[in-house]
């Protein structure tokens, strides 16, 4: 019994003494700047990474909208299929750590080395086949690396959803803004069409001229090939939005964005800009390349630990006889152990080039960490910087919507009395529709910026805390 307990001992120690020739890593530091040039930070205020989408959106319908997405969105199902694949991955490597046992049987016919006569012989019993003991901790790097590798892509699942919610919203106010582009457009429409029938009175009577009367004709014309093109751009953003949305979107939800405004619509969550080291602990394509780097830095250790010899082990114990019928009997137990050692001394630089495509891949996910940062940092001061330039358009625009609805009625008006000339009064029809389209588009633009702040911010991948009466899961922490 002692003598059958001596391998499995001495593999315990050989174990317990195993080493890792995985290098400490040094995470390099944030190539980016300390601050945003245009942060505007709220002292207190909850980071955009712990605000839930739930309550980012609160529009009761969007909401609708972003769950559907969530729920049957196909490249988010994807991203969620391969999270499964790399666990299986990674329990595969972690498998690989410990020994296989398994029953064997064999049965042979040979000459005897004594005799020189043949004999049988017959084996059956438990078996462990050649199990590498890992006293270099060649399979402990690669279990790390696969579970580095299994955290990247759940973190490239989360980066995933922050994009995909991002879209929805952005899609939805996509065809809210159509909506509205729409009704100024019919509203347009119908003026010119009755203004053109005045016109036509007018020339009949002699009061005014046909070239009058092509104007108007001409100018509701492009109102009418304006309507067409809004149209179908709205066509199109349903069926962008039914996409993303993983099914044919409900015939309510759509109903309920007629003769609405982007103004009317419940507000979004306020965001904080941040700081850059709020990116690093906050975003999930940060922390996927971060998780890169990790994975990258493991297999160096195994690349590493093929230098050294391989310690191996093979052992059997059960029952082996001459005859199948005393097969079982006492006198036929046995059991074989087989240490063995192998020692690269020649493999035409193989082990080295190993090595050396593991470094220079560990090089290139360094790279690609700091580039995700620099990335994150630009995209975060580009929105913070259109933040700040767009309520500044929108609040001139707006005023200035005023001032031409106000000339508009006072061209009217002269016209009316014949003191203004009607090429006076198309020109403040023209001014005056082609600025509440823009009006409805800068505002689009800002609604829009503020959901790409939130994204960028890394909002979006957390859930709400569940009630102090129920176990709450982690949200936020990173």
């Amino acid at each position: 019994m002692n003598k059958t307990l001596l391998p499995v001992a001495l593999a315990g120690a050989l174990l317990a003494s195993g080493c890792s020739f995985i290098p400490t890593l040094d995470r390099p530091a944030a190539p980016v700047a300390e601050h945003f040039s245009a942060a505007n930070e709220q002292a207190g205020a909850t980071a955009a990474a712990d605000i839930p989408w739930q309550q980012f959106f609160t529009d009761p319908r969007l909401q609708q909208v972003i769950q559907l997405a969530l729920d049957n969105n196909r490249d988010l199902r994807v991203a969620v299929l391969n999270i499964e694949k790399a666990q299986a991955q990674y329990q595969i490597q972690r498998a690989a750590q410990f020994p296989e046992f398994g029953v064997a049987g064999s049965a042979s016919r040979q000459p005897s080395t004594i005799t020189g006569s043949y004999g049988n012989s017959y084996m059956v019993g438990l078996s462990m086949p050649s199990w590498e003991i890992d006293f270099w901790g060649r399979i402990g790097s690669l279990k790390q690396q696969a579970l580095a590798q299994y955290l990247a892509t759940e973190e490239g699942r989360k980066a995933a959803q922050i994009s995909l919610i991002a879209n929805v919203a952005n899609t939805w106010l996509n065809l809210q803004a159509d909506e509205e582009l729409l009704a100024i457009s019919r509203r347009t429409l119908s003026t010119r069409e009755q203004s053109i029938k005045l016109t036509k009175l007018r020339l009949d009577a002699g009061v005014t001229s046909e070239l009058d009367y092509r104007q108007a004709q001409s100018l509701t014309e492009s109102a009418r090939a304006t309507l067409a093109l809004q149209a179908g751009q709205r066509e199109r953003d349903v069926n962008a939005l039914t996409l993303l949305a993983g099914q044919t979107l409900p015939a309510d939800l759509l109903s309920s964005m007629q003769d609405k405004q982007l103004r009317e619509l419940p507000a979004l969550a306020d965001v904080p800009s941040g700081l850059p080291s709020e990116l690093l602990l906050r975003r999930p394509d940060i922390r996927q390349a971060e998780q890169s780097m990790i994975a990258a830095n493991a297999s160096i250790g195994a690349a590493r630990a093929l230098f050294f010899p391989n310690i191996s082990l093979t052992a059997s114990a059960g029952f082996v006889n001459s005859k199948v019928s005393d097969l079982f009997s006492s006198d036929s137990a046995a059991f074989t152990i087989a240490p063995s050692l192998y020692l690269p001394i020649f493999n035409a630089g193989r082990n080295r080039a190993n090595l050396k495509v593991a470094e220079t891949n560990e090089k290139i996910a360094v790279a690609q960490y700091e580039g995700s940062i620099q990335s994150a940092f630009r995209e975060v001061s580009d929105t913070l910087v259109n933040r700040r330039s767009l309520k500044d358009q929108l609040d001139a625009q707006s005023r200035q919507l005023e001032a031409e609805q106000v000339r508009y009625k006072l061209s009217d008006l002269r016209y009316t009395n014949g003191v203004a000339s009607y090429l006076d009064l198309l020109d403040a029809q023209r001014s005056l529709f082609a600025l509440e389209q823009s009006v409805v588009q800068v505002r689009l633009a800002q609604l829009q910026n503020q959901v790409n702040l939130y994204k960028v911010l890394g909002g979006g991948w957390t859930e709400p805390v569940a009630s102090s009466n129920a176990a709450a899961p982690a949200t936020g922490t990173p």
